[in-house]
């Protein structure tokens, strides 16, 4: 029996008044009468964050998401008091922070209500665990779209949806199967053209409601740790999307060869079946840059060995292939299996450096090799040795990259498919169980295996890809969106995902082409491969249990497809690097979903297909069998057919007619398409020309293109080339002024350049005033104009 009442279950728990407030610098601590402190944390004048306690005083403030390296600073602030609330303004927004009850509104200047609490802050002790469940409700108003929430296997807008944030391994995942591999509590509002973030740092398992309960609101929780938020405001997609980047982070440029076609498979073993896919791709000519190994190349799964029945001599193995044009790249899971004559896992008990129960046994788990144990990725130590693993393979093999699996972390043949949440972690002297930890055990494995990875391919640039990430994982690895299927539904569903993680910081990101489990049929690989050269992480991976799934596992149609699209891949190579440059350097997604490239136009918010993939390409795949075309929204603006070079006007939905080797593709009026030749591996060809596809435009349209040497890190030092095209189109007349910036020399001399669309008959061609004679007729017939690459501008002239 319970007697003392302070111990029964009170429900939700709430602020009370406001009874003092502090100011400093950037920061502004405001405290109830229950011990509740709110300190609001001016970041710039548009990202704010506001941090919550219930106990009267905060725990140390350690984040894995936030890029610490990243500088903030704010314009203005003003703090002010009137008898109902206090208010800080800055540049951009106010925000009001009632004194009654710490319920905040956000404002813009001209006092429009951005965001504003519903029932607010508010919490429940969690009796089972300690600590509180900690809630966030919010007002949404009519017509409130919703995106972002990275990888989730739903509609683009999440309106009216509830979600969940617990990564998982979801085998052969179904259309709004909750909750997936990856955790990015980060979405972004939508309302009267107006957008901003919100970004709820909390590492424990966490929920977001999109009016699902109730019509007009929405709500985040967690079952642990701080209510810790993020406000954005935009009151551009664009800005939010920046801003939000920039404070998790960015990554480096990739070598250019990891923006190639990638091949994979569970498994590719022997030696013999590894070179025979290989020389099958050079016979067939479809390019190609990275074959991966996946589990079968270990002893006995065992990380970082090698199977010597199998592969009795890897560093030749990886040294020929390299020869040919292929990198090598290598699953590692996190599962160590308990051996003692391992020396991996002999070290790892030596040092102390596995995870252990709450009690103090080591966590134990079936995984591929039997009975593991699991390294704490959390603890800076076990980091740094898990860094050093890589000399071997990476130095002495010569791996090119490293595929961290596995790592939700998952464990086979116990209920909830994971570790038990008594598991105690470092947490980078934060100590904690895994209920904090599991969202980020992925992240911090990808961050041991970047930091091995880079430090023994100097100086060359490392590559790896996880399955699970929380954000801010995308400063040290790629990723892919887990064990899909093959099914139609599952090609929709890539779609998205990639869109939307995109949106969410992680842009590079890619599906299994193909599906991973079951088979796909020609039409639907083909279809795929149309969409997944568009992705930023391009590779077909598919599971061996379900038969082949290399191009040539399907008829001469479907290869003559997948040479086609993987084809142009390669040729816009160029297009994709600037792409990923311009991602790296300002935050700019690299695919666009519709809503983000023009969110004023109330058609795109519940768009899902269509997708600007950089500035300039629209892309909409074919997502349904036997099809010969679709209806797709052509958004604002003038585009060119990229098949028949035909313009439309956007703004409307339209038919558009397809081939079974086409999908519907346009590029922007004005746009400078930079292109270079096939090859079959990045790095294959010595070359002297660039393409660039211009297509006319009445008016002025801007087009950028960066390149370096495709690897290594001189472009930190300056050495990179930055093209700055401006294109003019008047009635008669096109002007394409050039700027350069950067110390690099690109190997090639000369443009080709192919004019398209133009409305009149070229009488004249002059390059920086001087004229040039031209074949007329041959002109006509589709030859290019070949220019110096030194040229400053150029103008083609009409009759």
């Amino acid at each position: 029996m319970i007697t003392n009442t302070e111990l029964e279950y009170k429900g939700d728990l709430y602020p009370t008044k406001i009874v003092s407030f502090e100011h400093e610098v950037d920061s502004i601590s405001f405290h109830t009468d229950n011990s509740v402190i709110l300190k609001v944390t001016v970041l710039r004048d548009s990202l704010i964050r506001f941090r919550f306690t219930t106990k009267g005083y905060f725990s140390n403030d350690f984040s894995y998401a936030i890029d610490k390296s990243h500088s903030h600073g704010y314009n203005f602030l003003e703090i002010s008091e009137t008898a109902d609330y206090y208010q800080i303004k800055t540049s951009k927004v106010q925000c009001r922070i009632q004194k009654a009850d710490m319920r905040l509104s956000i404002f813009d200047l001209n006092e429009n209500v951005i965001l504003e609490d519903e029932l607010g802050f508010h919490w429940e002790e969690s009796y089972e665990y300690g600590g509180n469940i900690v809630k966030m409700s919010k007002a949404s108003k009519d017509g409130e779209c919703f995106y972002g929430l990275g990888d989730k296997a739903t509609q683009l807008n999440l309106k009216g949806k509830r979600l969940e944030n617990f990564a998982t391994d979801q085998y052969a995942f179904q259309k709004d199967q909750e909750p997936l591999y990856k955790v990015v509590p980060f979405y972004i509002g939508l309302q009267n053209k107006r957008s901003y973030g919100i970004f709820f740092d909390n590492t424990f398992r966490t929920y977001f409601d999109f009016c699902h309960e109730r019509r007009n609101v929405t709500s985040y929780w967690a079952e642990g740790g701080e209510m810790n938020y993020y406000f954005i405001y935009g009151p551009q997609m664009q800005d939010v999307v920046t801003t939000y980047t920039d404070l998790t982070g960015k990554p480096e440029l990739p070598p250019l060869w990891a923006l190639g076609y990638h091949q994979c498979k569970w498994s590719y073993y022997p030696e013999s079946n590894v070179k025979e896919v290989t020389a099958k791709f050079r016979e067939l000519k479809i390019p190609c840059d990275a074959i991966y190994l996946d589990i079968d190349y270990m002893e006995g799964f065992r990380c970082f060995t090698w199977n010597k029945e199998y592969f009795p001599d890897p560093k030749r193995m990886v040294s020929e292939l390299a020869e040919d044009g292929f990198k090598t790249v290598v699953i590692i899971d996190p599962g160590i299996k308990i051996d003692k004559e391992y020396a991996v896992y002999k070290e790892a008990l030596e040092k102390d450096y596995f995870c252990k129960r709450a009690d103090g046994p080591y966590m134990k788990g079936k995984v591929w090799p039997g009975e593991c144990n699991f390294p704490d990725y959390t603890n800076p130590a076990v980091r740094e040795w898990w860094a050093g693993l890589f000399k071997e393979l990476i130095s002495e093999i010569g791996v090119k990259g490293v595929w961290n699996d596995m790592n939700e972390p998952a464990v086979m043949e116990v209920p909830n498919k994971t570790f038990p949440m008594d598991v105690r972690h470092d947490y980078d002297g934060n100590p904690c169980s895994h209920r904090k930890a599991h969202n980020i055990y992925g992240t911090q494995m990808a961050r041991a295996t970047y930091h091995g990875v880079k430090r023994f391919a100097y100086p060359k640039r490392p590559f790896i890809i996880t399955r699970s990430a929380y954000s801010g994982a995308q400063r040290y690895t790629s990723s892919w969106t887990g064990d899909n299927v093959a099914t139609w539904e599952h090609l929709w569903i890539a779609n998205i995902q990639v869109q939307r993680m995109s949106l969410s910081g992680m842009g590079f990101t890619g599906s299994d082409i193909g599906g991973f489990a079951e088979q796909p049929s020609g039409e639907l690989y083909a279809r795929w491969i149309q969409l997944g050269v568009f992705h930023p992480f391009c590779r077909t991976h598919s599971s061996g249990d379900h038969g082949n799934q290399e191009p040539w596992a399907f008829d001469e149609e479907v290869i003559d497809i997948t040479r086609k699209f993987v084809n142009l891949r390669y040729q816009l190579l160029p297009y994709l690097y600037t792409m990923f440059w311009q991602y790296i350097e300002e935050g700019i997604p690299m695919l666009k979903p519709l809503v983000y490239y023009d969110q004023e136009d109330i058609q795109t918010h519940y768009r899902n297909d269509e997708f600007v993939f950089g500035n300039q390409i629209l892309v909409c795949p074919i997502l349904e069998p036997n099809s010969l075309g679709r209806r797709m929204y052509i958004p604002r603006g003038h585009w060119y057919n990229y098949w028949t070079n035909e313009e439309v006007s956007g703004g409307k939905e339209i038919w558009v007619d397809t081939k079974f080797d086409q999908i519907p593709l346009f590029v922007k009026a004005g746009a400078v398409i930079p292109k270079y030749p096939v090859q079959q591996y990045v790095g294959e060809l010595e070359f002297d020309e660039l393409t660039l596809e211009i297509y006319y435009k009445e008016g002025k349209e801007k087009s950028v293109v960066y390149e370096d040497a495709q690897d290594g890190y001189d472009y930190k030092k300056g050495r990179y080339s930055f093209l700055s095209f401006q294109t003019t189109g008047k009635e008669k007349e096109l002007i394409i002024q050039l700027h350069k910036e950067g110390k690099y020399d690109t190997r090639y001399s000369k443009y080709k350049i192919d004019l398209i669309g133009l409305p009149f008959i070229i009488n004249t061609i002059e390059v920086d005033n001087v004229k040039i004679s031209f074949d007329h007729k041959s002109f006509e017939d589709g030859n290019y104009l070949i220019v110096d690459k030194e040229f400053t501008e150029l103008h083609i002239i009409g009759e």
